[in-house]
C-alpha cells in the first residue's frame, strides 16, 4: 500500500491514523513491526513527514472507508442512461485510495449521479488515468454496463489514443514496445519493465513532431497496465517530459506531459458509434508552443 504525503511536519503515526482510518495504537504497532517505510527507510512513530514523502505500508489491512458525494465540477463530454464520458483534469485522482479519500473523480460522480455514500472505492470506474494524466475517460452508470465495457476493453474493442511530449528526439517515425510491466522490486511506488511478477504490455507510438531536444508523440495501447506509457517510454530512453516518477529532470507540480486524447467504441447497450476527442490542457499546449 503506497501513500503520497500531502502535509508538512506531521507525525507519521498521526498521518497514517487519519489516512487509513485506523487507531493510533494500531499504526504504532505496524511501525514497531517494521511494516512502515518512508522513502524506502524504516522510521519511528514520531518521525515528521514532509509533503511529497512516500509511505509504504507492508501489511494486508482490512478496513472499510465510506466515500461521500462531493459537489466537484466535471467536464462531461457525453452522457446517457448507461454511461458518461468525462474529460478528467490533470491533478484529479480517479478513485479513493489511502491519503486520497476526498476530491476524487468518484466523489464527484457520486454527487453528479445523486448516489448515496458507498464503501465501493471504484463505482463505475472501468479504466483509470494517473492523477496527473489528463483527458478522456468512460464511466459506467450501472453494473451491467460496467461489466460489458470491461469485457470490451479486455477484447481491445475500446480504442484509446494518448499524446505525450518526451525527452529526446525519436528518429523512427513509429514503433512498437512489447515489454512486460510489473511492480518495481526496489521501489514499490513505481512500475518497471521486468520479467518478475509482470504482465504483458504493448504500446504503439508514432511521431507527430520533432523538436531540438524533445518529441511530440501519439500512443495507442494494446494493454492497459499501470503507468504503461510512462514506463515504456522511459525504458527505451525517451521518458515523458516532466514525469516526477520516471523522469525527475526539472519536474514541476503539473506532472507528466501525458494526455488521453480520444476514445472510440461501440456503445454496449445502444450500439451507437461513440468517438470523443479533446485537446490537451493549457499547460501541455503552452509547453508545445515553447518548444516551437
Amino acid at each position: 500500500m503506497n501513500i503520497e504525503v500531502e502535509k508538512n511536519d506531521v507525525r507519521v503515526d498521526q498521518y497514517l491514523s487519519e489516512a487509513l482510518d485506523l487507531s493510533r495504537s494500531k499504526v504504532q504497532k505496524l511501525i514497531k513491526e517494521e511494516k512502515v517505510f518512508v522513502n524506502h527507510k524504516g522510521v519511528k512513530a514520531n518521525y515528521l513527514l514532509k509533503e511529497g514523502d512516500f509511505i509504504f505500508v507492508d501489511d494486508q489491512l482490512q478496513y472499510e472507508i465510506t466515500i461521500e458525494a462531493e459537489d466537484i465540477s466535471l467536464d462531461i463530454l457525453y452522457e446517457d442512461d448507461y454511461l458518461l464520458i468525462v474529460n478528467k483534469a490533470s491533478g484529479m485522482v480517479v478513485h479513493p485510495a489511502p491519503g486520497h479519500y476526498k476530491g476524487t473523480l468518484v466523489n464527484a460522480l457520486l454527487y453528479h449521479l445523486k448516489k448515496e455514500a458507498t464503501t465501493n472505492l471504484r463505482p463505475g470506474i472501468v479504466h483509470r488515468l494517473d492523477k496527473d494524466t489528463s483527458g478522456v475517460m468512460v464511466v459506467a452508470k450501472d453494473e451491467k454496463c460496467h461489466e460489458l465495457l470491461s469485457e470490451m476493453i479486455k477484447k481491445k474493442q475500446v480504442e484509446r489514443k494518448y499524446v505525450a511530449i518526451v525527452d529526446g528526439v525519436i528518429f523512427n517515425d513509429s514503433g512498437e514496445i512489447q515489454v512486460p510491466i510489473g511492480r518495481d522490486v526496489s521501489n514499490r511506488q513505481k512500475m518497471a519493465a521486468t520479467d518478475i511478477n509482470s504482465k504483458d504490455a504493448i504500446t504503439h507510438f508514432k511521431v507527430l513532431k520533432r523538436f531540438s531536444n524533445h518529441t511530440f508523440i501519439e500512443c495507442l495501447l494494446d494493454t492497459g497496465r499501470t503507468h504503461q506509457i510512462r514506463v515504456h517510454m522511459a525504458y527505451i530512453g525517451y521518458p515523458v517530459m516532466n514525469d516526477p516518477l520516471y523522469n525527475k529532470k526539472n519536474a514541476t507540480s503539473f506532472g507528466q506531459m501525458l494526455h488521453s486524447k480520444s476514445i472510440s467504441f461501440t456503445h454496449p447497450i445502444t450500439y451507437q458509434k461513440i468517438h470523443y476527442e479533446v485537446e490537451p490542457p493549457k499547460e501541455f499546449c503552452d509547453q508545445l508552443n515553447q518548444l516551437g
